[in-house]
């Protein structure tokens, strides 16, 4: 545990010291094209134009917010996926600012509770943090990279850890992000929840039954599926299909075009 808080702690003293002097390592063109028409699916659903936008968003999130390691070295690969979860979920708004996050870290795998890597209680894939670490996100590196593979079905941890940035924009992290809905349409997406919630709990759902901890984890495990399968989700569950493209102001079943 003190090894991983002391390591922990200088990567952030790191980034403070370093945030005002530092200009963004961005990649060069070929390579950004390359690694998300290779590697990220909603990317290559894209116009032309609309690509052009989502790498002007990327290079913007990557000036925006450091990524450092803890126990690994942050890949080119890495900082492309973790900018892309970032993006994907805020592409149909226009200024869009993770006002909540200055820093991303990345774990080289799974993490305890006390921020450790090593050891056989590692069973958290990513957290927002709160509380003095507040303005953080924990990645694990395997659980990135296996949300933007073609086995990660319907499921993606980053784009689940920052629609939980989103929901706490406004200042409680509750599945209701007033921030994105109208007010007349949080009473039906509530109910949208409580009844799938419902579904869930007798498995009449294709939901992942971590959706029943909280509207929280109910909302950033739908918007990963709605993400993930966007065509499969609009069959399965298409009344918060549409409350979801309310919500995100997109449709990626049709690719954002």
């Amino acid at each position: 545990m003190y090894t991983a808080l002391v390591l922990l702690l200088i990567a952030l003293t790191s980034y403070f010291l370093l945030k005002k002097k530092r200009t963004a390592a961005l990649l060069p063109d070929g390579n950004y094209n390359s690694l998300l028409e290779n590697q990220v699916a909603y990317y290559q659903k894209l116009d032309a134009a609309s690509k052009v936008k989502f790498k002007k968003l990327v290079n913007d999130f990557l000036n925006d917010t450091r990524i450092e390691g803890v126990g690994t070295e942050v890949t080119e690969l890495d900082r492309v996926l973790i900018a892309s979860s970032a993006v994907i979920p805020i592409f149909g708004f226009s200024g869009w600012k993770y006002k909540n996050l200055t820093n991303v870290i990345l774990y080289p795998d799974t993490f305890d509770g006390e921020f450790q890597f090593e050891g056989s209680n590692r069973n958290i894939c990513g957290m927002v943090g709160s509380g003095y670490m507040n303005g953080q996100m924990l990645l694990s590196r395997a659980a990135l990279a296996k949300g933007f593979s073609k086995n990660a079905d319907k499921e993606n941890t980053a784009i689940h850890e920052f629609v939980h940035l989103l929901d706490k924009s406004d200042g409680a992290t509750d599945g209701i992000p007033e921030n994105l809905i109208a007010h007349e349409y949080v009473a039906p997406w509530l109910h949208m929840m409580h009844e799938e919630m419902r579904r869930i709990e007798t498995g009449q759902s294709d939901i992942n039954p971590y959706a029943l901890t909280n509207e929280a984890e109910f909302f950033a495990v739908a918007s990963e599926y709605f993400f993930e399968k966007p065509d499969q989700f609009a069959i399965k569950h298409p009344d918060i299909y549409r409350q979801l493209c309310i919500i995100f102001a997109q449709d990626p079943a049709v690719g954002n075009n």
